[in-house]
């Protein structure tokens, strides 16, 4: 007799992750002297965790502290950096005790999820989107309500559209910068949303993930236009600290304690040796400066290249590092046009069927964290390619 499987077993994988197990598995089997595999299909930058993050990393592991579990928001001197960093690069002052340090932003969606929603709310989204929140809301019970967006607003919702949606969902997700197209809501954008939730009952949550990487869109928090928004970040993109699972919530009064007795059962606490590398992190500005730079070369290296080979339809691309694609002129079939390009070119992309169940078999996504040679040699390699 065939046991049950939960309802939360059967959630879509996320393709991301099945592009970089073939990629992996590409260049393994590459014999010696072949041109290696260019990574362009996760947004992981090739920079790694900056010097003094690895030096505190090393000094903890040598000082014989256990380095044991903290409080279940993290340690207390980290989520003071924190609201220093939040005072200095949006000129606001969020209280200690709204600061929660997560498992990665990863672990701070369920955590919102749970705490702000119950199974059958409807949490609206813009489409293209970052897979695993539709991913995760679905296990959670919740129902997605997925607003299709284009080029003419730059991939971003509109009061247009949120005043469309009837009834009024529960939930909105944001980002800005976005994954996968990299465009952003202008400030004014973001205050017109967020005060549209504030007046309709709807919570707000603010991925802010790729904030510090943005290239000429000035740049805002939801926190400064919302005292009931959700708004998560992490140490994983301009902190260059993937594998390290470190993020942090801003979280409004009133999910403060629910969100805190969730953390203490389902993660306990994030890393302590994770918490003390992303404390060291905030130190560490030149180095990610730097990287940045590397972003923004890239960046428009591909802008201005990728024209030429057959990418005509790309996204603004204003922040983050992520370039979208339309790809209708050249095919309909996204995951085998990808894996063409795995086989062929031996370049490692996203198809859209990741951001976008409904269109993405037409678009695809370049992310370009990856070394300036690298990004050069990509181009190379595209150009002719049919």
């Amino acid at each position: 007799m065939a046991l049950k499987i939960g309802r939360g077993g059967l959630t879509p994988p996320f393709i991301v992750m099945d592009v970089i197990s073939a990629a992996n598995a590409r260049a393994q089997s590459l014999p010696p002297g072949m041109p290696g595999v260019i990574r362009m299909e996760v947004g992981q930058p090739s920079t790694g965790a900056p010097a003094g993050a690895i030096e505190a990393a090393k000094q903890a592991l040598g000082s014989g502290d256990p380095l044991g579990y903290t409080e279940a928001f993290g340690l207390p001197v980290l989520r003071e950096r924190i609201a220093a960093h939040i005072r200095d690069w949006y000129d606001i002052e969020v209280p200690v005790s709204r600061i929660a340090v997560t498992v990665g932003a990863s672990g701070a969606f369920p955590l919102a999820f749970l705490a702000a929603f119950n199974p059958g709310d409807r949490v609206a989204l813009a489409a293209p989107y970052y897979p695993p929140y539709l991913n995760i809301l679905k296990a959670l019970g919740l129902e997605p309500v997925v607003i299709e967006t284009g080029p003419d607003t730059r991939y971003q919702p509109d009061l247009a559209a949120l005043e469309a949606l009837d009834p009024r969902p529960d939930g909105l997700i944001i980002a800005s910068p976005c994954n996968p197209a990299g465009t952003m809501l202008l400030p004014d954008e973001l205050k017109a949303l967020a005060e549209w939730c504030e007046r309709e009952g709807v919570r707000l949550i603010s991925d802010e993930i790729y904030h510090g990487l943005q290239y000429e869109t000035p740049l805002s928090t939801a926190s400064a236009f919302s005292s009931s928004a959700i708004v998560i970040n992490s140490f994983s993109k301009y902190f260059s600290m993937t594998g390290w699972r470190v993020g942090w919530m801003v979280l409004p009064e009133d999910l403060v304690r629910p969100v805190e007795r969730l953390a203490q059962n389902l993660f306990i606490s994030a890393p302590h040796i994770s918490q003390r590398a992303a404390l060291a992190a905030f130190d560490c500005t030149a180095e990610l400066e730097a990287n940045l730079d590397r972003f923004r070369c890239n960046r428009l290296e591909l802008l201005a290249n990728l024209p030429r080979c057959g990418f005509a339809r790309l996204s603004q691309a204003q922040g983050a590092f992520y370039i979208y694609a339309d790809i209708s002129g050249r095919t309909g079939d996204s995951a085998a046009f990808c894996t063409r390009m795995l086989d062929e070119l031996g370049i490692a992309v996203t198809p859209g069927l990741d951001f976008d169940a409904a269109r993405g078999h037409r678009t695809m996504r370049f992310s370009y964290c990856g070394a300036e040679s690298d990004v050069k040699e990509a181009v190379e390699r595209l150009s002719g390619w049919r």
